[in-house]
């Protein structure tokens, strides 16, 4: 069931999407050669907790940790070690959330490591401009398979594939709600957008192909041909005046 949100209920996912985008730009610029993945974990949750706010993702369905950490062929799902260090010319996903106030926010983006390669810089483009190509399709109105033709759209016609199998989400009082955001479909199909949906809209693009497998960890997800992938996503509530994207530094 497809819950549709109050304007308090909006303005309090707001706040919790506000904690997660100043914690991710906030590791954006720790985000440096040599650096290491468990470092990056333990200052995520650190600066949550000073915001009053519970890492949404440690003990989720079993996730051991704060931040999910992907790094170049991993997909989502990457899990931190402090055994493992970022070397110039990684791409890193960083996909954070937290539970603050009774709601949930939930956001990723994908830096690069020092200096990386042209085309994984492009990847990283594409990957973004993706996300916003959604967005703008989240109107009242609009039917899901808007969303998700226009980030299959983007994406493929810059030659590069969209995952299948991991998607998009609702979001509140659960972190995951009703209904799933596939990254690619047909416009005009699926269910009517209608002001009060709050979605997380998150493209998860890779270099090669869109097939995947999961790691003998149960957790992390990499493409199988063992090319590039990036990941973007921002919570995005539906208004009658249009999209309103929630997870942005306040």
């Amino acid at each position: 069931m497809i819950v549709l949100k109050t304007s308090e209920e909006i303005g309090r996912i707001r706040e919790s999407n506000h904690i997660v985008a100043n914690i991710l730009s906030a590791l954006r610029e720790k985000v440096k050669p040599g650096i290491t993945t468990g470092e990056l974990d333990t200052y995520s949750e650190e600066l949550a907790r000073k915001r009053g706010a519970i890492p949404a993702f440690k003990g989720y369905m079993g996730y051991p940790y704060s931040l999910c950490i992907s790094v170049n062929s991993e997909v989502v799902h990457g899990l931190p070690s402090y055994e493992r260090a970022l070397v110039s010319g990684d791409i890193v996903s960083l996909d954070f959330g937290v539970y603050y106030n009774g709601y949930y926010g939930d956001a990723a983006l994908t830096v690069p490591v020092g200096d990386v390669s042209v085309e994984a810089a492009r990847l990283i483009g594409i990957t973004e401009r993706g996300l916003y190509e959604g967005i703008r399709q989240a109107k009242a109105g609009n039917r899901l398979g808007d969303i998700s033709a226009a980030v299959q759209g983007c994406v493929e016609a810059a030659g590069f594939s969209v995952v299948r199998d991991f998607v998009g989400h609702g979001i509140g009082k659960n972190l995951h709600e009703e209904p799933q955001i596939p990254n690619y479909g047909v416009r005009g199909r699926g269910v009517e957008l209608k002001a009060g949906m709050v979605l997380a809209i998150e493209p998860m693009v890779n270099e090669g192909t869109y097939k995947v497998k999961v790691l003998e960890n149960g957790w992390t997800v990499v493409t199988e041909d063992g090319k590039l992938s990036a990941h973007f996503e921002h919570s995005v509530a539906i208004t009658k005046n249009g999209p309103d994207i929630l997870s942005v530094m306040q």
